[in-house]
């Protein structure tokens, strides 16, 4: 039996679409092992937002071919399709395959081919079959895939092209198969999730979506990915605050807290629009994780610039940021924008937004010293008897219980703050606590 190895680079999307390529191989017969081990043939599902995560992708080929002269090297994902010249120049790569090509890379890698198909020229999202997920308790969903906004900065639009959503039914069956095999909660992912059924005939929306799931029940925890300010629905907040069901959780993509690098970035909001949003999500949902994307240095930011979008993240309630510095991306609109800012000031820029962002972190888990909340086991430690888990909003949550406590929701009064982890003392199961 060949065995395969699969690293994954990047977003949820991408997560889920290795694990969907993980079952394919197991389908046809191949058994799957840890990428650091040696196998027949190794893949790297690649990014290509930062030169970062380009660099990455080199890497992981040549630590692959290390592990095993003999092995077929196959790259797929973004960086393969947005620039597979520089991957096939690679002595190390044997096959080149495009995001679309995922759907088939059993067979392409079967058949020793390199394709990249023109991503540009799909029209809908065939859905990626997938019934399990490595986490075993947690499984994303791939809802949507492409994104339409072409932001001044972002490859991706080039890499996964327009925006397609995965029909309704196909989307509500991937979540009963999911929650029938164990899983206790689904996260819907997408590139532009907030697009979700603006393409299908009907149109649908991501309202419309969530609150199928909510109300069919299949699943007892579900959470959205990110989603875009202006398409945050008043609705979609609605139905997060009553329902049982949708974490209280959202993660919005900022980008910039200035009004003028915000037009210059091609996004279609205000940092007033974006304040008047976070407080609208506070008063609905005053328990919820608030996660933000910021981007440093973008092309042209002055310092003044730069301190209106931290003093703006140091106003706002948010829970924790991803902060990006700025990356020059071939075939996007910043790239050839004047005024690019130095290496040295986006360094300096991107350490005072972490920093405020370990802030803004630390002081949301001191809220919860004290309370009970339902935390999901995740992962057993044996030597330890204690269990990781994650509670609906997004906490990372340590406590004493038994290994049989993993994959269900279990009620943990949260006692101290340790290293970014919340500790806590096992009362009961979430149920029994608050039926």
């Amino acid at each position: 039996m060949k065995r395969v190895a699969i690293a994954t680079l990047g977003c949820k999307t991408n997560q889920f679409e290795s694990a969907a390529m993980s079952e394919q191989f197991q389908k046809a017969g191949y058994r799957m092992v840890p990428f650091t081990e040696p196998a027949d043939i190794y893949v790297v599902n690649s990014c290509t937002v930062t030169a970062r995560t380009d660099a990455e992708t080199r890497r992981l080929i040549r630590r692959a071919r290390r592990l095993n002269p003999q092995a077929r090297i196959v790259a797929t994902g973004c960086y393969a399709q947005v620039a597979p010249g520089e991957l096939e120049r690679m002595p190390e790569v044997d096959s080149v395959l495009g995001n679309r090509e995922k759907q088939d890379i059993a067979g392409l890698v079967e058949a020793g081919e390199s394709r990249i198909s023109d991503i540009s020229a799909e029209q809908t999202a065939e859905p990626l079959p997938l019934s399990s997920f490595a986490e075993h308790t947690r499984a994303f969903l791939q809802a949507q895939n492409g994104c339409n906004s072409f932001c001044a900065y972002c490859i991706v639009p080039y890499a996964r092209g327009r925006s397609r959503s995965v029909p309704l039914d196909d989307v509500l069956r991937g979540v009963r198969e999911l929650a029938a095999n164990g899983y206790r909660e689904v996260v819907l992912t997408g590139i532009h999730l907030g697009a979700y059924g603006l393409d299908l005939s009907p149109r649908h929306s991501l309202a419309g979506l969530v609150r199928r799931i909510a109300d069919e029940g299949a699943v007892p925890r579900l959470r959205i990915g990110s989603v875009e300010p202006n398409e945050l629905s008043d609705e979609l907040i609605g139905l997060m605050a009553a329902s049982e069901v949708i974490c209280p959780h959202v993660h919005l993509p900022l980008q910039s807290g200035s009004d003028t690098v915000l037009h210059r970035m091609g996004r279609r909001y205000t940092a007033r629009f974006f304040s008047d949003l976070v407080a609208r999500v506070t008063a609905a949902l005053p328990d919820a994780f608030i996660g933000a994307d910021v981007i440093a240095g973008f092309p042209g930011e002055t310092e003044d610039e730069f301190l209106e979008t931290l003093h703006l993240v140091e106003e706002l309630p948010f829970s924790d940021l991803h902060v990006f510095p700025f990356s020059r991306r071939a075939g996007t609109k910043a790239a050839g924008m004047p005024a690019q800012v130095p290496a040295d000031v986006i360094r300096g820029r991107g350490e005072r937004l972490r920093d405020a962002a370990v802030m803004k972190k630390g002081a949301f888990l001191q809220r919860f010293i004290g309370r009970t909340l339902p935390v999901l086991g995740q992962t057993g430690q044996p030597e330890t008897g204690r269990i990781g888990g994650l509670s609906r909003n997004y906490l990372q949550v340590e406590y004493a219980a038994s290994e049989d406590l993993v994959n269900r929701e279990a009620a943990v009064v949260i006692e101290r703050i340790r290293d970014g982890v919340a500790l806590g003392r096992l009362v009961g199961l979430w149920g029994e606590q608050h039926s």
